[in-house]
């Protein structure tokens, strides 16, 4: 077990992976010996996502019509539900693995904001807000899987149908192909803003995607240097 608790945050645009990944590092900790607790953002089984769930589904109107802020305090909230438990395994010194986390606001909402002074003030406010006020758990490091949009949108449309959108493929980010290039420039723009917390993996190289052991094979070069 690692000498104190380690928070490890797997972090991208719709469409790049993240799951796949987040569960392939998860058993690799386990492989290693860690003794390792994860979660997944947003909690869709749980009453603190039930604004996300409507606002993903289109039931207050497009992407467009919520603001970053009023967006980022419905995810917010539910990371706050999670963050007693975070707190808990980083204090049992355990390694945390999230699916998703502080840096997807900054990404999908941020979008929101065409003016760059603007969104960066947006950056600082949300972080000053989740880790300063609401006190959640802030990552010792943020992998951010970079799948270029093009890619990104294919891929989303191979995924299930999900129960919280009403048996729809793609929410309301996921519709737009449009956000999602958006996105892809602001996670870039977050991960250069924030380079002390982040590292970019790139999941594609000269025009092909990467296989899933290559990409696994990157991050673990990441994580493996909190680990000994």
């Amino acid at each position: 077990m690692a000498k104190s608790g380690i928070f490890i945050v797997i972090e991208g645009t719709d469409g790049s992976g993240k799951t796949e990944q987040f569960n392939r590092l998860y058993k690799k900790i386990k492989r290693h010996g860690f003794v390792c607790e994860r979660t997944d953002f947003p909690q869709y089984l749980k009453p603190s996502s039930y604004f996300i769930k409507r606002y993903l589904n289109g039931d207050y109107g497009g992407w467009q019509e919520v603001s970053p802020y009023q967006a980022s305090i419905f995810y917010a909230l539910d990371r706050f539900e999670a963050s007693a438990k975070i707190k808990k395994w980083l204090n049992q010194g355990k390694i945390v693995l999230s699916n998703r986390y502080v840096a997807s606001n900054l990404g999908h909402q941020g979008v929101k904001i065409k003016n760059k002074k603007e969104r960066r003030k947006f950056f600082y406010w949300l972080n000053d807000f989740e880790y300063h006020i609401l006190k959640v758990p802030k990552p010792d490091i943020n992998i951010f899987l970079h799948m270029p949009s093009s890619f990104a949108y294919k891929l989303i449309g191979r995924k299930e149908k999900r129960e919280y959108l009403k048996g729809k493929k793609r929410d309301i980010h996921e519709q737009d192909i449009k956000h999602l290039k958006e996105a892809e420039k602001v996670y870039l723009e977050v991960s250069r803003l924030l380079k002390k917390d982040f590292v970019t993996v790139e999941c594609a190289k000269e025009g092909k995607i990467l296989s899933k052991k290559e990409i696994e094979a990157k991050i673990w070069t990441v994580v493996k240097k909190f680990l000994w």
